[in-house]
């Protein structure tokens, strides 16, 4: 497998910064896993290759660039019909009640998915869980020859790490947060350094960090998660590739 950042800003996006979004691809499967604002752009191949789309949530700085894949796909000289989009049933809800109507729905096939849920994805199995999260919000563990790649969503602690994150080659993992947990109203989104004991606490081979957001300084955040994990941490960055 592949991973391709197209963008890891949180919460909202900067100046060269999309918020969520990624390209995970095995083969001829390209699955584009959260369609944060500015990621359409950023994505390496044109949109009529991408196989599937997968939102983990309803917050838009996951979901809005499907706006935009729509008027692109739709609109554009190669126009496609039915492309799967897997996601939980409230943020299809979400999505069709903001910007939904026959050409949307005609244009993308919504299929909800849950926690404990698998499918297969081309050449990719993906299995879910729920996050800790405000809204109801799908960690993702995907499987194809032989490797495991795992994306945390947004979250807090209590995510259901055992089904996501275990010995997972590649944890992605948002760590929203700098310094100690408790310093924090909101408590279902990560520090940095939870993001490291919880991907060490699983096995994971490897830890990458994703949504910091842009006024917080991030190299801190790979400093706290380094310490908490006990080895390199990656950061994604946009145009980041890396090998599964």
């Amino acid at each position: 497998m592949r991973l391709d950042v197209l963008g890891s800003s949180g919460t909202y996006p900067a100046r060269g910064r999309p918020a969520a979004g990624y390209l995970i691809s095995q083969g001829d499967t390209r699955v584009w896993c959260d369609t944060g604002p500015g990621t359409y752009v950023a994505l390496p191949i044109e949109s009529e290759l991408v196989t599937a789309i997968v939102i983990s949530h309803e917050h838009p700085d996951h979901w809005l660039d499907l706006v935009t894949a729509f008027h692109a796909v739709c609109y554009g000289p190669n126009p496609r019909q039915g492309i799967p989009v897997f996601a939980p049933q409230s943020t299809i809800d979400h999505v069709l009640g903001i910007g939904g109507d026959d050409q949307f729905e005609g244009t993308f096939d919504f299929n909800p998915v849950a926690g404990g849920d698998t499918i297969q994805i081309g050449e990719i199995d993906v299995g879910f869980a729920w996050s800790d999260h405000s809204v109801p919000t799908v960690a993702s563990r995907w499987e194809a020859n032989g490797r495991v790649f795992a994306y945390s969503a947004d979250t807090g602690p209590g995510g259901d790490w055992d089904k996501i994150a275990a010995e997972a080659d590649l944890f992605l993992c948002e760590a929203s947060y700098q310094g100690d947990m408790a310093d924090y109203a909101y408590q279902h989104h990560l520090t940095a350094s939870l993001a490291g004991t919880i991907a060490r606490r699983q096995g994971a081979k490897k830890l990458m960090l994703t949504h910091i957001p842009p006024h917080l300084d991030p190299t801190l955040s790979v400093n706290e998660a380094e310490t908490s994990f006990d080895r390199p941490v990656d950061l994604a960055v946009p145009g980041l590739t890396r090998k599964i």
